[in-house]
């Protein structure tokens, strides 16, 4: 199976966690031993904001604030390169072409952002249309996607399967679903369903829920 895993900055990196980026080393490195193709798209998360209230603070533009925290998307995305070793395509891939290249190659693939108004979440989505991902699956802090923010309301409730069209009039019943809104970016959905890639949405503290979600276990909310 092909899969595009997407880790939040949330998890990882906010604050830093040497020993949950070591667990997914490990986690996915098994998956590759087993057959399957890797893709991992890292988040930048608090340090990245953090960059980007700097830029904010140097009068910088809003390309240039967002070329800053791509950059730190990268650089946590080479933590895991160098610590995945030899298994690992040579280097952060910079661009689509990238991806499918490290793949072609028998590679484990790994990358950070692409460039300025995309998202992680979309870059994700974008590499499993250019590579034909079977799935995508993001670990993120939450359980999986809500009916509302869970972190500001206690009666929220998590959906264990949606459609992209159910979750299309999520989007555009209001602009205030938060939690949704923050825990997939809706470009990403868009790239998602017109290509049909299944979408599953994991908490990502705990990366046995990747593995879970690839044996098609039932775990946090499936999208497709």
């Amino acid at each position: 199976m092909r899969i595009v895993f997407r880790i939040g900055g949330s998890v990882v990196a906010s604050p830093i966690n040497t020993d949950l980026m070591k667990k997914y080393v490990e986690l996915l490195k098994s998956l590759k031993i087993t057959g399957h193709e890797v893709v991992v798209v890292v988040g930048g998360g608090a340090l990245a904001r953090e960059f980007i209230v700097i830029a904010k603070n140097l009068d910088l533009e809003m390309q240039a604030q967002d070329e800053i925290a791509i950059s730190v998307s990268r650089l946590f995305a080479q933590l895991f390169l160098k610590k995945f070793g030899a298994v690992a395509y040579k280097k952060v891939a910079l661009t689509l072409e990238d991806a499918a290249e490290g793949l072609a190659k028998g590679k484990i693939v790994v990358m950070g952002g692409l460039k300025p108004g995309i998202t992680t979440d979309a870059v994700a989505a974008l590499v499993a249309e250019r590579v034909g991902a079977d799935l995508l699956v993001k670990g993120t802090d939450q359980e999986g996607v809500y009916n509302k923010d869970p972190r500001k309301n206690a009666d929220a409730v998590k959906l264990d399967h949606l459609s992209f069209e159910d979750l299309a009039e999520v989007f555009s019943e209001s602009r205030h679903k938060a939690g949704i809104h923050q825990i997939i970016d809706p470009e990403a959905i868009k790239v998602l369903k017109r290509n049909r890639v299944k979408l599953i949405v994991v908490n990502g503290f705990k990366p046995e829920n990747l593995v879970a979600a690839v044996k098609g276990e039932k775990i946090g909310t499936i999208i497709d």
